[in-house]
């Protein structure tokens, strides 16, 4: 892959080998479609790989959305469908990896609603600035599968157990400014504020020791690694879920703006 190849992603260079890679479908709040999900299982590996580049800042498109979840048409497309499904677990699971394995800090600059596969890009940023009004969910229970996009590797490690069950299990919404109390990000910002800071911290980071940084990045991700057979297993069984009744139900639900009657909920007769 090269940049040009990329569809959903644009890219700007910055001074001192900072990239801006901002995610592009405005039209439907920057969601991941097959093409998108897969872009970005590809880009880090790019960025990895481009001696030009020294940080990038991610954002999305828009003043509305980071990512809103994954498109409904392609999200039709995985329920009851095996073969779509074991697609998008190597996807889901080449996403977090490769963040993971990219050398290069990464900065996320997150302009508003971040939800799914955004919200991993998101959070698995080794910098994470948030707008306040921004909100965002892990939102898998609301579709009525498991959280496996990247929850379970990171959010007990930011958060803490508690509170990381509570809202994995429940998917409420969390702003920006409790998303920094959480310890979910780094810092909450005014939106007006966001990029600035952001291409801010990037530069800073640009014109550090690129060994030391980069050697301090890949220890810390240790962490992460470690909880690998904890993410392998979340994403098997939100995997295993979109093959149940559940997630149809969760769908039509999300589809028409009302709330899920989901199978596994009704009581024995």
């Amino acid at each position: 892959m090269r940049y040009e190849d990329f569809q959903h992603i644009r890219f700007e260079w910055k001074e001192d080998g900072v990239l801006l890679a901002t995610l592009n479908r405005p039209e439907v709040m920057n969601a991941t479609n097959a093409r998108l999900h897969w872009e970005l299982t590809k880009v880090w590996g790019v960025i990895h790989d481009d001696p030009n580049t020294k940080v990038v800042v991610v954002t999305g498109a828009g003043d509305r959305a980071f990512s809103a979840g994954g498109d409904l048409s392609w999200v039709e497309e995985m329920v009851g469908n095996p073969d779509v499904v074991k697609i998008v677990k190597k996807e889901a699971g080449d996403i977090v990896y490769n963040m993971l394995a990219c050398d290069k800090p990464i900065i996320s600059a997150i302009n508003g609603t971040a939800v799914g596969a955004g919200l991993a890009v998101a959070l698995l940023a080794d910098v994470s600035l948030i707008a306040e009004e921004a909100r965002i969910t892990d939102g898998h229970t609301r579709l009525g599968v498991a959280a496996g996009d990247h929850a379970a590797i990171v959010w007990p490690l930011l958060c803490g157990v508690a509170k990381a069950k509570y809202y994995l299990m429940t998917a409420d919404f969390i702003d920006g400014r409790e998303a920094e109390r959480l310890g979910l990000v780094t810092f909450c910002l005014p939106r007006a504020q966001l990029l600035e800071r952001a291409l801010a911290i990037a530069a800073n980071l640009a014109r550090g020791s690129q060994t030391a940084i980069r050697a301090t990045k890949q220890s810390m991700n240790n962490w992460m690694r470690m909880a690998g057979p904890i993410f392998d297993h979340s994403l098997a069984e939100e995997m295993l879920c979109f093959l149940g009744p559940d997630a149809r139900e969760g769908l039509e639900s999300v589809r028409h703006k009302r709330a899920p009657k989901f199978p596994s909920a009704e009581l024995p007769k």
